[in-house]
């Protein structure tokens, strides 16, 4: 946890997040928390950090599980997007930790107090560790039940990953993801709990779980998560694993070692007996129950979204605390926000994400009901009265049509919202297209390398309003099913397609398209992006010059213009060619990524250390920057520039980053 509060609590960009007076829309589970000022955010995470530091050393302990646990879940709730399941678990094992005694072997406090060091520690403590880890595994492997995940739509691409290639040697790439992505993992979670439990299958668990969690660290960007359950597993070993480690190692180093002597009896703790000595005493009878409430209570909550109605949506409640990881994957397409002024009528389009830090909140009723809860605050700053805020979201889940989440028709800032109610103004996935699927794949399939397709689905009685970029120049419509009406808005023409019927769409020109069919539509876009392809061909014939110049059979000499391809500078007074340009930051781009995959185990593990370096010392510097703020009040603010300027520092300047993506241009219609 020491780790993870500069990294994945975000103590090393804490300024950028709670920068004072930022205009900023945050989710907060309740509504009445709200962040401290910034210096005194820094404090609270540097109580946070040593209250961990605290745990890890069993050094104060009872004091710093609570200097750990109550920044954390007040930070947690602070911000649902940033919610995920093993924030969640780590926030639920700190609150377990509190009640434990994991301060009793190894510990400072040990060395304080003989009564502590190297006792007992009740087998309750244990039994509700090891509870937690199970249902974090079982319930992941339940939830992955799911017809999504068995039939190998929930994480399709992942099959790619160079992790994979050893199993692509002998399965298809469609196979790997089927039998090892989506089949392995359902597997491993529904077992790993029981394999870990029991003394014979324990050493196989072990080994696969250490497989799992070391490919997890690889595939996703999940923190200390895969480490954490890796150490976690060690809970499940006989309790004196760690006393016979320790009497394994040399005898210099035991001394500075805990003790490998037998634990001491504890008070704690019931050896069973006759008389009143060998009687329960209350505080056992509490824990036991604690104990069996807790988890009850955990088998329950992820399947209790029958009561927070409001928060489900397409999956149920907020992402967080069902363990349903990587169950769903989502791609947005387009999300279009619209203002209008409540006096005037004015309509406006604000950009998607603005006075926001995030983008978790386009999957969710409950932070879109915020965010416009928020923008109704902020616009009259910006001469727009009384806003109302509509929100048109167009989102695929697991492969499906892109289809819309919320009805674009209801203004967002009046609209109800209850967390015990469904929300009314969210639409339905429509789950009767699921077995679309296969036949997307089929058309995508057939697609050559240049064209690319967009899946739409929509409800009767509603439009969509797109603009087709001048890139795209050629941009085709299909009806899949259903019918609908083409509204070519410049053009004052409309035209009715059927299914199977098609048509061409002028560039750099709107057109809507109404489903006029009593059951939702389903069509597709075919776009080819003439500039990028363009492009693409300048790009290549410049390698193909490049190569020839090099290998002497180019017998004309290059103009000037074209001689940084050679890596010579432009002559002085000559312009620059864009293509040229274009080119010579692609090179750079692809050697960069051809120097770092071939880099050495050594400098991988420096590359990764300085980063790491200096985000801890960012996050010192800053923390003790604020700390100083509050003791002895702020410096000038040309002295502060001059400390934050000196924490910013990364050592030598790396080589600037590269604007842009490099030869792209509009990916597809902009809906």
């Amino acid at each position: 946890m020491a780790l993870d509060v500069p990294q994945e609590r975000g103590l090393g960009q804490l300024d950028q997040r709670f920068l004072d007076g930022l205009e900023v829309c945050r989710f907060p589970l309740l509504p009445f928390l709200q962040p401290l000022p910034l210096d005194w955010m820094y404090l609270l995470y540097a109580v946070m950090f040593l209250g961990a530091l605290g745990v890890m050393a069993g050094c104060c302990y009872r004091l710093s599980c609570a200097a750990f646990l109550g920044p954390y879940w007040y930070l947690l709730l602070l911000d649902k997007t940033s919610w995920n399941n093993h924030s969640y678990l780590y926030g639920l094992l700190a609150f377990q930790l509190a009640l434990l005694g994991a301060d009793r072997y190894g510990s400072l406090d040990g060395l304080l107090r003989p009564q502590k060091r190297n006792a007992h520690v009740p087998l309750w403590n244990y039994a509700l560790l090891r509870a937690q880890i199970f249902i974090v595994y079982f319930i992941a492997g339940l939830k992955k039940l799911d017809a999504d995940w068995v039939g190998g739509y929930s994480m399709g691409s992942l099959a790619r990953h160079w992790l994979f290639a050893p199993f692509r040697l002998v399965l298809s790439e469609e196979m790997t993801s089927l039998l090892v992505v989506h089949g392995g993992g359902l597997v491993l979670d529904l077992s790993a709990g029981f394999l870990l439990f029991f003394d014979a299958t324990r050493p196989v668990a072990l080994l696969f779980v250490t497989y799992f969690h070391c490919m997890n660290s690889q595939l996703f960007s999940i923190g200390m998560f895969p480490y954490t359950m890796l150490a976690s597993s060690g809970l499940f070993c006989h309790p004196s694993w760690p006393r016979r480690l320790c009497a394994r190692c040399p005898p210099w180093l035991r001394r500075v070692l805990p003790s490998t002597r037998p634990p001491q009896p504890s008070p704690d703790c019931h050896y069973g007996g006759r008389g009143a000595r060998g009687s329960l005493r209350p505080r056992q009878h509490l824990a036991a129950a604690f104990t069996l409430l807790y988890v009850l209570e955990q088998l329950f909550l992820p399947y209790s979204h029958f009561i927070t109605q409001g928060y489900n949506n397409w999956t149920n409640g907020l992402y967080g605390y069902s363990w349903d990881m990587m169950v769903h994957s989502r791609f947005h397409q387009h999300v279009k926000i619209t203002y209008r002024d409540g006096l005037t009528g004015e309509v406006g389009y604000l950009k998607p994400g603005v006075f926001t830090q995030s983008r978790r909140w386009k999957d969710h009723a409950d932070m879109l009901k915020q965010y416009s809860t928020c923008l109704s605050r902020l616009l009259p700053r910006y001469n727009v009265s009384q806003p109302q805020i509509y929100f048109d979201v167009w989102v695929s889940i697991n492969d499906r049509f892109q289809q819309r989440l919320v009805d674009p028709r209801v203004d967002l800032v009046r609209a109800p919202w209850s967390p015990w109610s469904p929300t009314p103004w969210l639409l339905p996935l429509l789950l009767e297209l699921s077995p679309w699927r296969e036949r997307l794949q089929e058309l995508e399939s057939q697609l050559d390398g240049h064209t690319d397709a967009v899946f739409i689905a929509d409800f009767p009685g509603l439009h969509l309003e797109n603009f087709v970029s001048e890139d795209l120049g050629n941009t085709s419509l299909r009806v899949l099913r259903g019918e609908v009406l083409v509204e070519l808005v410049e053009q004052h023409r409309n035209c009715s397609l059927r299914e199977g019927e098609g048509m061409q769409l002028p560039a750099g020109q709107y057109h809507k398209v109404h489903t006029v069919s009593p059951e939702p539509s389903c069509y597709m876009y075919l776009y080819v992006n003439t500039t990028a392809l363009a492009l693409e061909r300048n790009l290549t014939r410049l390698q193909e010059l490049r190569e020839r110049v090099r290998n002497g059979t180019e017998k004309e000499p290059l103009p000037p213009e074209l001689r940084p391809i050679l890596g010579e500078p432009l002559a002085a007074g000559t312009p620059a060619d864009p293509v040229v340009t274009a080119f010579l930051r692609r090179q750079r781009r692809l050697e960069e990524q051809t120097r770092r995959r071939e880099a050495g185990l050594a400098q991988r593990l420096h590359r990764f250390l300085r980063k790491k370096f200096y985000l801890f010392r960012r996050s010192a510097l800053m923390t003790c920057i604020s700390l100083r703020n509050l003791a002895l009040g702020r410096p000038p603010l040309q002295q502060l520039a001059q400390e934050v300027a000196f924490a910013n520092w990364r050592g030598e300047e790396e080589e600037a980053r590269r604007e842009g993506g490099g030869g792209g241009g509009p990916g597809g219609p902009e809906l």
